[in-house]
């Protein structure tokens, strides 16, 4: 498989082309094997093209089949492999005892980088069991994800369904029975390498299923069918003792019983009931435990029932050695893992059955009388050995398990004496026990013992925790996680809050906050909170409060307490509180109302009411008064105390306002408005006297003072305006001449007077319209859309303004941005997000679109009636015209867009009313003009088809300057994907009269630089004259180098004999001077012969060097003892003439200096020839050396006379 980033099928120079962004793959799928590639539905736009083999032409869909065996190159169009899926389909045919292929292997290497899919199909006669064996690691159950990119799953057919069992590696399973039409497949993510061999298969006769059992005789099983699928019969014993059932199977007291099932799953069918009686005395249970062999029926749906009998006033104890259980409701199930009921007979003979599931507190039960325990276990369930363990022991009264939560403390606590009942628990080295009251500090399991079978009739349980705040933060909230606690008992739960005592800590309660009630009241959801403040002098009451009112926050100086009282037997639904510290106050406490809108009467106590307030305190009330609202204060009740020093003082102040004193019996304030603080601060008093108490409320109601307003459209009869009510406060009025309503619309050149009373500005919306009408097409002037002066008094901002274009039937309205230059259409992946849009409309109700600016559409032409509906934040900041409408001759179709697309992004083009469809018998046009230098491609991104009723949808493009049509599609054509246009062109499409579905479609086109295709010829052939003319200049010089050198040459004759006559004793010149050694050339034939071998290498000689040798060196052959050579001392160079060339000058290796010796060779080693291949031997390893004597060698025969 071959993997490449792939260009542009027929354009090959990649120096004028940038790389596109996709894959190529080659690949080649195994014999039996079928590949499919397809795209993920969620991105459509990415395809699967194979190249062809003629033209390299592309076949593209959004889902490929691949031919096994054969080789072909894949294109996906889109870089990310994870956009497709590669499915890899292989049967697995099998006999009664084979199968085809046995060996389940993979192609590793295909598609690796792609999530692929491997598929195998089981295919077997009736009756026939096909079995998998898995190769490798094991696999494991499970209905999880897989972490490792690997995820098998196996489909069977049973019934009239499906199953489905998913399995990840690194498990026990390593085998798979399977039937006919079973379907095994693994996924595989992305870039994970596969295992070339994963199954062995084998097929055999089906056999179903044996299963041996021994059960005692205490022990009752019972197999019973709950479904008649698959079909499955249940046989014992063997030959005239053999009995076969479907139905049901009872066994007790039996030995090795071998139960056979005629299916490979009987779990599928059948459900097991294993029924055991467990008989207690008072100190003891025979069993001991509740146990069960975890293996023998673990695929089996089953239930385990324990009848345990105990005697009277006997105490039975469940211990669960592993498995914690909490209690659920009598309707609700257990998400996973088994179900437990204990159901208990009291003396009274009623019946009481709880419920429970695994993960909770309690790790031991409690039962008072005949107990049964029911296990419901699902298939596949591990279960330990032992289930519980029993203890019997005396019934001494209820017995409780409880775990206080760490930094709690659990009082509990009686008011009377009788009757006679302890609470005990358990301590070294005996037994607590209490009468009165019993407190637990640990917060580990500890189990209570009371004396008596109902002490939630007597006894009362406090659970109270301190939490300590810093300077600037509490260590925990207020939150009632101890609510499981006792829920039988009558509980209090109390939080003690501390912060410095220059600080109040601070109660946030959420919504719809809290309601002060008086003391010792009780809430009618039962749930009732207290909270109180520890002073010097005492314990302070700052008030009962219930779920539900309009105190939303208190804060409460140093030291305090938060109570909650529910009754037992109640479900809890508590309030979370929020805590947090306060700031430094004087105060005792600081009570923050929000007084609901609309009519209301909130009634407030003084702390400690109707006991005295602390004296020389005082305490604040912030009152939030809603808007348009008049407040009243009215004291009900109070009482004066008698003081020693100062007076009792009610304080009010407002925002920005002084402080305004009064006194309890003076007038408070009534019918005002605005947020309020009122403070009551009392004296030191005369304790043995009546102190300060006091009882007000807060009324409040609506502030009865419209705010009016006359809006005069007669100076603009073609302006009309809309106020509506949005919001949904029950308490805004709006009213026009004198007349509620919901909306009010003034007509255009009317007056009206509108009142609102209670209306926000964020609860009514103002809407405005301009009617705009050219009735005579010699006088339509060109209009600039502005927005006209609204009156002053309407205080609500402007939403939208409408501008309605009436036009004659042979007219156009002309739609530019006369600031910005164009328009942009708002559609999907090209949202307008700007601060000012449009939405235009034809007069029928069809949407043309919404536009914003900064766009390619240079001009919007509409040959209808249409509306121009203008938002934006703020329309007074807006002083330059929104559009500019003229009115032009009549145009054919219904719209036409002048578009100039943008170089920097694609431009996207929506039919009108997309996504709804065009309106029928409609047509739009685009007229696209591109710049110079630059083509389009033109991609239909979405498109809907209609079913026509009437003539045909058509979708055309045309270039501008030619008539000739290049696209032309209707309803019933698949419209291309993708086409390029060369120029400026021109898009139509109309609709059709539907009789089912919507016409529309969303076009984007993208600008490409063109591409000079005759240049590039030009300049390629351009190069290549260069390079001929290159290249023959150089083989010219080449030959005529070579021509001279052969001009040069010369040549040397040794005559026969020896070169050294009996008179020469010396040369006459100096050795470095003589040129006796400069040779013009060797014959290389017989220097090197024995290495030329191909006799055609003389042949190929020029024809001196053939026949006589007269140029050649001859072989020295002389007397082997040498004359000894008196060379004179170099004499003076002098300019002469030199026959021979120099070797420096010849293109010719010159001739090694020889020595001249009295040895028996002169052999020499030129290592300038050593790289030479025609005067080197082949083998590189051994020393070549030239021999200029014959000493060593047979004597040559004499030059005959016809030679020369």
């Amino acid at each position: 498989m071959r993997f490449d980033i792939c260009v542009p099928l027929g354009l090959f120079l990649l120096v004028f082309l940038q790389l596109s962004e996709c894959i190529q793959l080659t690949v080649r799928s195994d014999k039996g094997t079928s590949v499919i590639v397809s795209s993920r539905p969620a991105a459509e736009e990415c395809t699967v093209c194979v190249v062809g083999e003629v033209n390299d032409t592309q076949t593209c869909d959004l889902i490929l089949a691949l031919e096994p065996e054969k080789e072909v190159e894949v294109v996906f169009n889109c870089p990310v492999e994870q956009f497709y899926l590669v499915t890899i389909n292989q049967l697995i045919e099998c006999t009664n005892d084979t199968c085809t292929p046995s060996t389940i292997e993979t192609q590793p290497s295909l598609f690796n980088d792609f999530p692929r899919t491997f598929i195998w199909t089981i295919k077997a006669p009736e009756k026939t069991v096909v079995g998998l064996d898995v190769l490798g690691e094991g696999l494991r159950e499970t209905s999880q994800p897989c972490n490792n990119g690997y995820r098998y799953s196996v489909t069977t057919f049973e019934g009239n369904g499906e199953v489905d069992t998913h399995y990840c590696k690194a498990g026990s399973v390593t085998h798979l029975d399977l039937l006919d039409r079973a379907v095994v497949s693994l996924q595989v993510a992305p870039k994970t390498q596969v295992e070339a061999v994963l199954f062995q298969a084998t097929a055999g006769p089906l056999k179903g299923r044996t299963v041996v059992v021994t059960v005692d005789s205490s022990t009752t099983i019972a197999l019973s069918r709950f479904s008649q699928e698959p079909e499955c019969e249940l046989c014992t014993g063997v030959d005239s003792a053999r009995t076969c059932t479907q139905t049901e199977k009872t066994l007790t007291d039996v030995q090795n019983l071998a139960l056979e099932f005629s299916c490979l799953k009987p779990q599928d069918a059948y459900i097991v009931r294993v029924e055991t009686t467990i008989e207690c005395t008072q100190s003891s249970c025979t069993p001991t435990a509740g146990e069960l062999n975890p293996n023998t029926w673990k695929d089996f749906g089953r239930t385990l029932k324990w009848d345990i009998s105990v005697p009277d006033r006997t105490v039975l104890t469940l211990e669960l050695p592993r498995e914690n259980l909490k209690e659920i409701a009598a309707q609700d199930k257990c998400q996973e893992g088994p179900q437990y009921s204990v159901s208990t007979t009291r003396s009274n003979g009623k019946i009481v059955t709880k419920r429970y599931c695994r993960g909770g507190p309690l790790s031991r039960l409690d039962l008072l009388g005949t107990t049964a325990v029911i296990v419901e276990v699902p298939q596949g369930e591990d279960m330990d050995r032992t289930i519980f363990t029993t203890k019997a022991a005396p019934r001494a009264g209820r017995m409780i398990s409880v775990t206080p939560d760490p930094d709690t403390i659990i009082t509990i606590s009686r008011d009377t004496v009788d009757p006679d009942c302890n609470v005990c628990v358990q301590t070294i080295p005996k037994q607590t026990c209490k009468e009165k009251s019993l407190t637990l500090r640990e917060s580990h399991n500890t189990s209570l013992d009371f004396t008596c079978p109902h002490p939630e009739e007597i006894f009362n349980v406090e659970i109270n925790r301190e939490i300590d705040c810093t300077a600037t933060s509490c260590s925990g909230d207020i939150v009632q996680a101890e609510s499981s606690l006792f829920p039988d008992f009558n509980r209090t739960f109390t939080w003690d809050l501390k912060v410095s005592s220059t600080r109040a800590f601070q109660l946030d309660f959420p919504e719809p906050g809290m309601q002060q009630i008086a003391n010792r009241e009780t809430c009618p959801d039962e749930h009732t909170y207290v909270l109180v403040t520890y002073l010097r002098t005492g314990p302070a009451n700052i008030g009962t409060f219930c779920k539900g009112g309009s105190v939303t926050s208190v804060q409460v100086r140093y030291k305090g307490r938060v109570s909650l009282q529910v009754p037992g037997d109640n479900k809890m639904d508590p309030v979370d509180f929020k805590l947090s510290v306060g700031p430094e106050t004087s105060m005792v406490a600081i009570v923050k109302v929000n007084l609901p809108r609309g009519i209301s009467n909130t009634t407030f106590i003084s702390a400690n009411y109707p006991n005295d307030f602390p004296d020389d305190q005082q305490t604040q009330w912030d009152f939030v008064v809603p808007g348009m609202h008049n407040y009243s204060v009215h004291f009900h009740s109070h009482t004066a105390p008698e003081c020693l020093g100062k007076n009792v003082e009610v304080m009010y102040r407002k925002q920005d306002k002084k402080v305004i004193n009064t006194g309890l019996t003076d007038k408070q304030p009534e019918h005002q408005q605005g947020d309020f603080e009122m403070v009551l601060k009392n004296c030191e008093t005369n304790r043995t006297l009546q102190g300060l108490t006091l009882k007000y409320s807060v009324s409040v109601m609506r502030s009865g003072h419209p705010v009016l307003c006359t809006v005069d459209l007669s100076k603009q009869p073609k302006v009309s305006l809309q106020i509506e009510k949005v919001g949904s406060d029950p308490y805004c009025e709006m009213s026009v001449n004198s007349e509620i309503s919901k909306k009010i619309n003034v007509a255009a050149g009317t007056k009206a007077d509108l009142s609102f009373l209670d209306c926000p500005n964020e609860d009514v919306q103002l809407t405005s319209s301009q009617v705009i009408d050219c009735h005579n097409t010699a006088s339509c002037p060109e209009s600039l859309l502005t927005v006209p002066t609204l009156d002053s008094c309407l205080r609500m901002p402007l939403h939208s303004f409408t501008w309605h274009l009436v036009i004659p039937q042979d007219r156009t309205i002309d739609l530019v941005s006369p600031s910005f230059g164009s328009l942009r259409q708002s559609v999907p992946g090209q949202k307008c997000n700007a601060s000012v849009s449009f939405h235009v409309e034809e007069s029928q109700g069809f949407s043309v679109g919404d536009f914003c600016y900064d766009g390619s559409i240079q001009k919007l032409q509409v040959h209808a009636n249409i509306s121009v509906t203008a938002t934006t934040a703020d329309f007074s900041k807006r002083k330059e015209p929104f559009l500019n409408a003229t009115f032009t001759k009549e145009i054919p179709e219904t719209i036409i867009y002048q578009i100039s697309p943008q170089m920097s992004s694609p431009t996207l083009l929506a039919t009108p009313n997309w996504p709804k469809g065009m309106r029928p018998s409609s047509t739009v046009s685009w007229i696209v003009s591109l710049p110079s230098g630059y083509k389009a491609r033109v991609q239909f991104v979405k498109v809907s088809q209609p079913k026509c009723n009437d003539r045909h949808t058509a979708i055309k493009v045309k270039m501008l300057d030619s008539e000739e049509e290049i696209l032309s599609r209707r309803e019933d054509e698949k419209t291309d994907d993708v086409l390029l246009v060369p120029r400026s062109f021109y898009l139509n499409m109309s609709n059709c009269i539907p009789d089912d579905g919507n016409f529309g479609a969303v076009t984007k086109i993208v600008l490409e630089p063109k591409t000079n295709l005759l240049a590039i010829l030009l300049g390629i052939a351009g190069a290549l004259l260069l390079f001929l003319i290159i290249l023959a200049v150089v083989c010219f010089f080449i030959r005529k180098k070579k021509r001279e050198i052969k001009d040069k040459e010369a040549s040397i004759y040794i005559g026969r004999g020896n070169m050294f006559r009996p008179g020469d004793r010396k040369f006459s010149k100096a050795r470095s001077e003589n040129n006796s050694h400069v040779y013009a050339s060797i014959d290389e034939t017989m220097v090197y012969g024995h290495l030329l071998g191909d006799t055609s290498y003389a042949d190929s000689m020029q024809d001196h060097f053939k026949g006589m040798q007269l140029d050649s060196y001859q072989t020295f052959t002389g007397p082997s003892e040498l004359p000894v050579i008196s060379e004179p001392e170099p004499e003076p160079e002098v300019d002469h003439f030199d026959t021979f060339l120099d070797p420096s000058q010849s293109f010719i290796p010159p001739r090694p200096r020889t020595p001249i010796d009295r040895q028996d060779s002169l052999g020499f080693h030129d290592r300038r020839m050593v790289d030479n291949e025609l005067y080197t031997f082949k083998n590189t390893g051994d020393i070549n050396t030239i021999r200029l004597s014959g000493a060593d060698m047979e004597p040559q025969p004499p030059t005959s006379e016809d030679y020369l």
